[in-house]
């Protein structure tokens, strides 16, 4: 690289809502641009400097393969003049003959607030339908009705330091310490500066976030909200500040009339957990200065879960636990700008600026703003009824921004037939295939992170600049460009005439602030008219944001602090809370209650952390986590492949590899949603789930399936491992079921069949025939006849290893990734080929990623004395860095001292011994192998 400049940028990561600020270090010559190092911005109040693993592997992520670099209609490249032109001709047609309502948008919180704005405005201001959704849908909306009812306006009153100051800490539903690592390294450390404050968790699950608690309440899924009204009765007795309630509030004596019923006795047995421990909890909350509950998707993704977040706003209303230092109901965003979404109106049921459309005053307020007569009038579909309304007809045009709803919508079934009968289906996105790109007339390449110049809003209501990086790639534009172009040519040029994301920021503040007179709480003035410079150099900053001087004004960390609420008569509002089941509820045929959520160190679809080999590690396929009983009960081992069917959905499509969780509830499993077709043939657990929602928040149930299981007898699986990637047409082919893992060298497979007919011959016929397998293939089998080796070289080059065997594949893909990553020394040839490997790729599963340190390394440190968390950091760094692997490396602590074999040690994947494997197997000389006839 020559004439090498580098520079020092600051941004903000692009995945959970916590909002961290990053520095990155670009170097640039004559021709290209790359990312070198990154780490945590230490000034910004998000992180000070900390960074989770997903975070600190986001340059492994921004590389061009698979990035889609130009437009596209009905799968061939056009130019952005035909593709806009096709997209704003098919709208205005589509509007002329069906009207308004019969196009939609379905949007992002990935999108930056710039790129939101512009969307919201278009759709709702211009073409006058409120049919713009948003995958915030599926994770906050519950949250935000929740705190619109009580509060009169979406508001979180909570900032990150209340988690430093609080006596009680609540976590409801979260598993912070994989979904928010920065959060709940801050928690931990708490913690230590404060051993009396006490956690208490409540969630079916232990998980890794309970590793940190004092008091875990493994809940019946769905009873969050007799737990609450238990609390809410408890605190009536015990710790009501009546001076609060009766000076800042309406309806508490409705909402503890609904509450009398739920004595500690009837919350234990109602959600099954001990007396003792309900009491605790009650006291704790009660009688302690201060609490935060801490909530997330446990809580929101419910067909009650408005009514959930509610109960837990009543307890904090009932005991003044809000609006001061250390207290106050903290919904987590789960989306990078799931909140700036919120801001600017993202959200069918909303105008922008956090207007309503039940207010005429907000509706004529919104027009005269946006110099518009065709302001939507009405909400629009929420994002399950959008699609239910293409499969009805009702709507023939959608725009997909930034998002993979055949993904991670509940019930893919009816999302794929919505999408394959749809007139029209045009999607923004970064990448040339995902699973929602397969519908796609119309493929319109954006800009990822990395590319993107706009702003975002965390989770305590703080604007950060995240920054462009490099120049975009390819032809691809920012979203607000996309649109603004398509709204010229629909005629609506002079309303859309942006040439900056610092021009819409601007005006998304002065509409924040118009006519504002402190009835509002989003007032974003003093942030209005920022120069061009003064854009660029927008330090994070909390709303409300309502001085006159924008760099010494700073925002306002807490709300509520002056007990004036944002309701008509400015008093908070208690709501009457009856506990509802969830609608998928176990029966005989389907006993078990799945429930999803997200991995350590993956990402919603994978779209970016898929790119990264090194955090496949930790997790490297889809598991299905069951508790070894019930296991048992089925005669099913770790590694079986089982088929998931649901009561919703029983075509059995899921198929997961098995593995054991003793911290789940008996009758309940859990499954990640990350996976998709990109990655797997059978994981997206969507298949599962109903199409059910909130009755008030439109919101999914997706903590909930009712499902059974079957145990699938593979006749032949096998581990294949290939230095490039295989089209997931050619592996269906030769399987009924597979799964990607990335490495650094290759891509590791596991595949099975169930056809008795099939041979390995017809797999390299058909790996060969799609010019995936390269040079000349050598196969091996051993003496039994009950597994196979076949080996493809080029040259000393290994292109490809497939290793057929009739059981569960368990083996180390570090060494597979090995033999990839240099000429092949021929002296491993008889490792390969009977498949061992050498004793140092035995090691375990990673459990650090952050120093890829693996399960032996720690046992063994264990065994060898060092039997402290610290002791294993300052040995072998293993927890010193992000953090998540803390509560793993207890657990290992906690079984290797109750458990302690020398000789053998356990992990997920493997049965790891310190000695070699025993060949079994009798290997025919090298010099006697001969190629195939393939």
């Amino acid at each position: 690289m020559t004439n090498l400049a580098k520079q020092l940028k600051a941004s903000t990561c692009p995945y959970c809502g916590v909002g961290c600020g990053i520095e990155v270090s670009v170097a640039t010559n004559e021709t290209s641009q790359t990312l070198t190092e990154l780490q945590g911005n230490r000034q910004h109040p998000a992180n000070f400097g900390r960074l989770c693993i997903k975070g600190q592997s986001l340059t492994q992520t921004t590389q061009p393969e698979g990035r889609l670099l130009a437009p596209r209609i009905f799968g061939k490249q056009q130019s952005w003049d035909e593709a806009t032109t096709w997209v704003a001709n098919k709208l205005i047609d589509t509007i002329e003959k069906h009207g308004k309502d019969s196009v939609a948008f379905y949007v992002s919180g990935q999108l930056l607030t710039e790129d939101y704005y512009v969307a919201n405005k278009l759709m709702k201001g211009f073409i006058g339908s409120a049919n713009i959704d948003t995958n915030s849908r599926l994770c906050m909306s519950s949250a935000v009705a929740a705190y619109t009812r009580a509060f009169g306006e979406d508001l979180v009153p909570c900032c990150y330091e209340d988690l430093d100051k609080t006596d009680v800490l609540v976590l409801i539903g979260s598993n912070a310490a994989w979904t928010h690592p920065v959060l709940f390294q801050r928690m931990e450390r708490a913690k230590q500066l404060n051993p009396s404050l006490m956690v208490i968790q409540v969630d079916p699950r232990k998980t890794a976030t309970s590793s940190l608690v004092d008091v875990h309440l493994p809940i019946k899924p769905g009873t969050d909200a007799v737990l609450f009204n238990g609390l809410l009765r408890y605190i009536s007795k015990h710790a009501l500040d009546t001076d609060y309630i009766e000076s800042c509030t309406d309806g508490f004596d409705k909402a503890l009339l609904e509450a009398q019923e739920f004595t500690p006795q009837r919350v234990a047995k109602s959600c099954d957990v001990p007396l003792a421990d309900v009491t605790f909890f009650f006291q704790t909350f009660a009688l302690s200065p201060s609490a935060v509950s801490f909530y997330s998707m446990g809580i929101n993704q419910s067909t009650s879960g408005v009514d959930k977040a509610n109960a837990i706003i009543n307890c904090h209303l009932a005991s003044g636990k809000i609006g001061k230092q250390g207290s106050g109901p903290f919904s987590i965003t789960g989306q990078p700008n799931a909140m700036g979404g919120r801001e600017v109106g993202g959200l069918s049921n909303m105008l922008a600026a956090h207007l309503s459309f039940d207010n005429p005053e907000h509706h004529d307020l919104v027009s005269e703003f946006w110099r518009t007569e065709n302001l939507a009038t009405t909400p629009g579909l929420k994002a399950v009824d959008l699609f239910d309304g293409i499969n009805q007809g009702k709507v023939k045009f959608i725009w997909i921004m930034g998002t993979n709803p055949v993904a991670s919508m509940p019930n893919r079934e009816k999302i794929e037939a919505a999408l394959a009968k749809c007139n029209a289906v045009v999607v923004s996105d970064v990448v040339q295939s995902n699973d929602t790109l397969h519908y796609a007339h119309v493929a319109l390449p954006a800009t990822p992170w990395s590319e993107k110049d706009g702003t975002v809003t965390n989770s305590e209501r703080c604007i950060s600049r995240q920054r462009s990086l490099v120049e975009p790639l390819g032809e691809a534009k920012h979203d607000w460009q996309i649109i603004c172009d398509v709204a010229h040519k629909m005629g609506f040029a002079e309303a859309f005439s942006f040439e900056s994301p610092s021009q819409i920021f601007n005006e998304h503040a002065k509409l924040t602030a118009y006519k504002n007179n402190g009835e509002r709480a989003l007032n974003l003035m003093g942030l209005v008219d920022l120069s061009e410079q003064e854009y660029q150099d927008l330090s994070p900053i909390q709303w409300p944001v309502n001085g006159n001087q924008p760099y010494k004004w700073q925002g306002q960390k807490r709300l509520f602090e002056d007990k004036k609420f944002f309701t008509p008569n400015k008093r908070a509002q208690f709501i009457a809370i009856t506990p509802r089941l969830p609608k998928q509820l176990s029966t005989s045929d389907f006993p078990y209650v799945l429930n999803t959520g997200r991995m350590r160190d993956q990402w919603h679809t994978m779209t970016r952390t898929g790119n990264a080999a090194k955090l496949h590690q930790h997790t490297p396929v889809a598991y299905l986590y069951v508790h070894p009983a019930d296991a048992q009960m089925l005669s099913m081992q770790e590694n079986d492949l089982v088929q998931l069917t649901s009561s919703t959905n029983k075509r059995g499509d899921v198929i997961l590899p098995l593995q054991f969780d003793s911290n789940l509830r008996r009758s309940t499993l859990f499954a990640p949603i990350h996976w998709t077709n990109e990655w797997a043939s059978n994981a997206s657990v969507s298949w599962l789930f109903s199409s059910d929602t909130d009755p008030i928040s439109g919101q999914p149930e997706l903590k909930h399936a009712s499902v059974k299981l079957s145990k699938l007898n593979m006749q032949q699986q096998a581990l294949l491992a290939s230095r490039e990637a295989l089209a997931a047409t050619t592996l269906s082919a030769i399987s009924d079921y597979w799964t990607c893992t990335k490495q650094v060298n290759c891509y590791v497979y596991r595949m099975g069949i169930k056809k008795t007919t099939a041979s390995q011959v017809n797999w390299l016929d058909a790996i060969k025939s799609s010019g995936s397998g390269k040079g000349v293939f050598y196969e091996y089998k051993n003496t039994n006849l009950t597994s196979q080796t076949c080996v493809s070289l080029d040259l000393d080059k290994l292109e490809m290893v497939v290793h057929f065997m009739q059981g569960n594949p368990s083996i180390a893909n570090d060494w597979l990734d090995s033999l990839f990553s240099a000429a092949l020394d021929m002296d491993q040839l008889p490792h390969i080929l009977r498949f061992t490997p050498p004793v140092e790729f035995i090691q375990g599963n990673v459990i650090c990623s952050c120093y890829q340190v693996r399960e032996l390394a720690i046992k063994q440190a264990i065994q060898n004395g060092t039997t402290t968390l610290d002791g294993l950091g300052a040995q072998l760094k293993c927890g010193t860095n992000c953090g998540s692997c803390k509560s793993e490396v207890l657990a290992l602590i906690e079984l290797t001292h109750s458990n302690c074999n020398p000789s053998v040690l356990g992990t997920n994947e493997n049965e790891i011994t310190t000695k070699p494997r025993q060949v079994i197997e009798t290997l025919i000389p090298i010099k006697n192998l001969e190629a195939s006839n393939l």
